[in-house]
Parts: C-alpha cells; structure tokens; sequence
C-alpha cells in the first residue's frame, strides 16, 4: 500500500489534495506561502533555512547528519545539487511507535537539487526495508493558483484541496518560538511583514512550493497508522521550515550563492558534531558528478567567506536524556492477575494483538 501527498507550498499556505483508490491511499498538501520574494530569490533562503533548521533540531544522538552534499549533472535536469542525510529521530516517535523500533534507528534521504524542481527519494529506514518516502518539488511565482502542476501523476485519482496557512495555522508548542510568529514579524531588511489575515491576496512579491510525496509502508496491521503518521510529520516540518525561512530573511537576503554554500557547509559539520554519534563526514571535492556517478567527490567554495561561527552553532552541555525504547523489537508483557498467571503460565507471554495498536 502506498500513501501519496501532494503539496503545494507557498511557504506560508498549505493546500492540500488528498486522494485514494483500492490499493493506494494518495493525500496532497499545497503551502502557499509569502517569503515575499521570487522563486530565484527564496532558492538562498531554502538552502539557508534548511541548514539552520537542521542544526536547531539536532541533538547528541538525534538529528540530521549530513553525509554527501556536492554537485550533480543530469541530462534531463541539468546542473543540481546532490545531498544524501541520515535522520536520527527515535525521541520523535509517538509511544506506540518507539515501543516496536530499535532504540537506535535512521531514515536516509537522498535528495536531487535541480532547483525549481527538486526530488527526495530513496528515503528508507535503516531496519525497516518496506518503509519509504518519495517528494517531487515544484515552485512558481504564484499564489497556489496552479491546480494541474502534477496532473500527469494523478489524473486519474479523487482529490481534496485544503490550504496550510503558514502564519495563522497552529505548529506544535514546542516548535513555537515568537520571534517566528508570522503575524507580528517585520522584516527589517525587506520591510515585509507582518502577515494580516488575508495576506495571501495582498502581499508580493509571493511565491510557492507545490510538493508531490508519496509515502510506502507494507507492514499489515500498522499501515495506515504510519502513513497518517509520516504525513502529518511531513506537514509539521513543511510548516515550520517555511514559517522560519520568511522570519529569518534578514539574515539571509543580502548573501550570495557561494556565501549561502559555504554557510551550509560550516553548519553541518557542526550539525554533525552536535548529533555526536559520528565524525563530520561530508566529502568535499570541486568536480560535479554526473548522473552515473551520484557518489563521487563533494563541492564546497575553496576560500571561506565566514571566518567565525554563527551564535547558535555552539553545542549544549551535556544534560540528562530520556530513557530510550529497548533495542529489540519485544512487545512488553502485559499485566495479569496472581490467579490468572497461576492457572495458566503460558498466557504470560506478551503477543501482537490488536491491543498493542491502539493509540495511547
């Protein structure tokens, strides 16, 4: 069974089509979002974003780490970006889910830059090979307007369209930070902001990011928990990353192409080293790959435009972690009574029943 969502994202109003059939089950989400900028303009403010978002959610133990990230040639796409990623993220997981992982787990994710148009496939978890993620990306200089952006792919599936509003839509609490509140931010750089409801028909210049993800778990009895699950992840992270990419556009509208490169190669070797479970192991090098070599040599500027780190790179002090999930994939025993395990000692061994599924 496959779960599919196709995203439109203005990086501040999600609109969403969700489709279904027999043996797939298909949603799709549009952002629209004002980063109040052009499509060729919000390209450095991804890049930076993503960095610096990445760094902010990783931990010791948990986070992004960054593995390859350098140029690629394709003879369809032309000149991209290639970036493959481990995402260590088991004190993320709902209880039900940690209770079925190992304590330490990875999805990988390797992605193709082509921007306007960018991929995310081979997603797969590390012990869990009938798990994965695949995102098609698109941006244009509209509103969301653009219904038939991934037609080709869906012409023949039911849809529902709902929109994500960037700054009026609630995130979780504990991502929410009021110097990202859209609806009291101003730029003082741009002078954009803030975002008054309705902003989607009164502010330009605007843009979005329309985003086609399928998601594939063939795992009877948890498939359609994980799906909703991933796809509600997906969206929390789609809504944060671009909420953060307007509210930091001071910091990253004046910087060039290489200055954002060479930013993004300073913060994940730092993001690496805070996650601490493996050295820095971004390869760098300067020759792009083609599209049959996706694993050559890495690129990065040669000469360092920044010659002191950010303020937020610095790595916290070490602080007690929660108890993780148990390495092995045992079920835990369920609680009897004296007289019910005496009668019958067999009954005390836990099994997979519909009771461990349920939703605490």
């Amino acid at each position: 069974m496959v779960g599919v969502r196709k995203v439109k994202c203005f990086i501040w109003v999600r609109k969403a089509h969700f489709l279904g059939g027999s043996t797939h089950t298909f949603s799709s989400h549009t952002l629209i979002s004002p980063s109040l900028c052009f499509c060729l303009q919000y390209r450095i403010g991804q890049l930076y974003m993503i960095s610096k978002h990445s760094h902010e959610q990783s931990d010791r133990g948990e986070g992004v780490e960054v593995v390859q990230n350098e140029p690629f040639d394709d003879p369809t796409h032309g000149h991209g970006q290639f970036t493959e990623k481990r995402v260590y993220l088991n004190s993320k997981l709902p209880s039900w889910a940690r209770a079925v992982v190992p304590r330490i787990f990875y999805v990988t994710e390797k992605a193709w830059n082509y921007y306007p148009y960018t991929i995310t496939g081979n997603s797969h978890c590390s012990f869990l090979p009938k798990f994965s993620i695949h995102i098609e990306t698109k941006y244009e200089d509209n509103k969301g307007s653009n219904d038939n952006i991934f037609d080709s792919e869906l012409k023949d599936q039911e849809r529902e369209v709902c929109f994500v509003d960037i700054a009026y839509d609630e995130i979780p609490e504990r991502y929410y930070k009021e110097s990202e509140d859209l609806r009291y931010f101003k730029s003082e750089k741009t002078s954009r902001g803030a975002l008054q409801e309705g902003w989607r028909d009164t502010q330009e210049p605007i843009m979005c990011s329309y985003k086609l993800v399928t998601v594939k778990f063939e795992v009877w009895g948890l498939q359609t928990r994980v799906e909703q699950f991933v796809h509600k992840v997906v969206r929390d992270v789609l809504l944060l990353g671009h909420r953060q990419a307007f509210a930091w556009v001071d910091e990253w509208i004046d910087m060039t192409m290489d200055e954002v490169r060479e930013f993004e190669r300073t913060i994940q070797e730092a993001t690496n080293q805070k996650i601490g479970m493996f050295p820095p192991s971004i390869s760098i090098g300067e020759t792009p790959l083609s599209s049959l070599a996706p694993n050559g040599p890495a690129s990065a500027p040669s000469t360092p435009l920044y010659t002191d780190a950010p303020e937020f790179l610095s790595v916290p002090k070490d602080r007690p972690r929660k108890k993780s999930a148990p390495e092995t994939l045992t079920l835990p025993e369920p609680i009897q009574s004296e007289s019910t395990a005496a009668s019958d000692p067999a009954d005390n061994h836990s099994s997979l029943s519909p009771e461990h599924t349920q939703t605490e």
